[in-house]
């Protein structure tokens, strides 16, 4: 875990992200919390980690997403340096797709 991000504020709003239910409260939520940019960054950078994870090259991923090589860069950082969450995120959406 990251103690630079850590305060009561992420708190409140990483509990208030488990509340939801539905992929529908999700777009509301985020829709009224976020910037469109800001949705579009985040989500360009979770489809960039799942290309990364799943061993495309960037040439690949600069087409698909259209993400610059710098962002990523910043990504594969993240995947080969940080706390493995997309990981265990990809490993629960592919056991959650097989059920």
């Amino acid at each position: 875990m990251n103690s630079k991000i850590k305060d009561d504020y992420t708190d409140f709003l990483f509990d208030a992200i488990l509340q939801l239910k539905t992929r529908e409260e999700c777009y509301q939520f985020f829709e009224d919390l976020c910037t469109v940019s800001e949705i579009k960054s985040m989500s360009q950078r979770i489809a960039v980690a799942k290309m990364l994870n799943d061993k495309c090259i960037y040439t690949e991923i600069v087409n698909k997403t259209g993400a610059s090589t710098a962002t990523i860069s910043r990504v594969n950082r993240s995947l080969a340096y940080g706390c493995d969450a997309y990981r265990m995120v990809f490993s629960r959406m592919d056991e959650s797709n097989e059920e």
